[in-house]
């Protein structure tokens, strides 16, 4: 019988386990620290739990930490790591070094259902959603674990259709008796799921990305299936109904398409409907994918864009390409792996 994680359980679960277990109720907490405090892989390390205590967790419980099976690194630094989990699946992690920042990209779910055509995992399809242990573990058992500042959710996968875990998962990153980090470092982004935003806003403190790319209905339709039921004017509604304040953030994501969504016109329609918010918006380079019709734009016509933006008053940046020499967009690392393995 495979033995249940103890990694990823709230304090709350963990009570659960040593209340079943008779042990007493301050074994709970002391769990926790172990797992989240401390730097433990095995139950045998809990030392302040008496002996018979650890043997009884040991009957039906692991920690559950695993490594990555592979890693590869760019020329710039960036380092991608891909985790087997359950099933013959695979998810991908990036660890990006820059400066005095280290920011980790997790994934939330094998694969995705939100089928948006200039993305590889989307041609994955939907294989799982993540349990907040293995959304963690990819955190905790990176070899660059001591130098991470940073959390991004924008790995494989729509965080909030995954909304539970994702949740879970940033309680146990934030919380006095878990990792403690500022909800300031920890940004999620989404393609928009009108159902679970409000619930993520008002349920946590953490940086909200929305992945826009267009901000006409009928053009983001093409790219995004999600806007078909989820629209764009809606998300904006949550939005400015909840305010943001200085500490926490909204911003938008935009892949630059050449010819596509790149012109005046866009510029226009969002300084329009994005009126009113306190935001920025992160210009993203497409990063080419096999058979994919779509095109960056040169650095020159991509700074035009920003710089059109920016005339608006739209505080706007244009994200560094990290990884391009090892397919550090998602998707492409665990789609050759399972096709390898097939």
């Amino acid at each position: 019988m495979q033995k249940e994680k103890l990694f990823g359980k709230t304090p709350d679960e963990l009570a659960a386990v040593t209340k079943r277990l008779g042990l007493p109720g301050f074994s709970a907490r002391q769990i926790a620290d172990w797992l989240y405090k401390k730097e433990i892989f095995t139950i045998a390390e809990m030392t302040n739990l008496p002996k018979k205590a650890r043997e009884a967790l040991e009957k039906e419980y692991t920690v559950g930490l695993t490594p990555p099976e592979s890693a590869s690194e760019s020329s710039d630094g960036t380092k991608k790591y891909l985790y087997s989990i359950p099933g013959d699946k695979y998810i991908e992690t990036a660890f990006i070094p820059d400066k005095d920042r280290a920011t980790i990209c997790v994934s939330s779910q094998a694969g995705c259902k939100m089928g948006c055509v200039f993305c590889m995992t989307g041609r994955q399809g939907f294989q799982g959603n993540l349990s907040a242990s293995e959304i963690l573990n990819q955190f905790r058992s990176l070899p660059e674990f001591h130098l991470i500042t940073n959390m991004v959710f924008m790995g494989m996968g729509e965080p909030l259709d995954n909304i539970n875990e994702v949740l879970k998962s940033l309680e146990i990153l934030t919380s006095g008796w878990g990792y403690g980090w500022s909800p300031t470092r920890i940004t999620v982004s989404t393609v928009g799921l009108v159902g679970s935003i409000n619930e993520f806003l008002s349920r946590s403190k953490v940086h909200l990305a929305v992945s826009l790319h267009s901000p006409f209905d009928e053009e983001r339709r093409k790219l995004m299936p999600i806007q078909r039921t989820n629209s764009v004017k809606d998300v904006l509604d949550i939005i400015k109904k909840f305010g943001f304040n200085g500490q926490r953030r909204v911003s938008f994501e935009y892949i630059l398409f050449r010819g596509l969504n790149d012109t005046q016109k866009h510029v226009a329609e969002l300084a329009r409907i994005l009126n009113g918010i306190r935001c920025r918006i992160n210009i993203i380079r497409f990063h080419k994918l096999p058979g994919s019709p779509f095109e960056s734009p040169d650095e020159q016509a991509t700074a035009a864009f920003r710089d059109m933006l920016s005339a608006k008053g739209i505080i706007t940046t244009i994200r560094a390409s990290r990884g391009e020499d090892i397919q550090a967009a998602c998707g492409l690392l665990s789609t050759l792996e399972q096709n390898r393995k097939k």
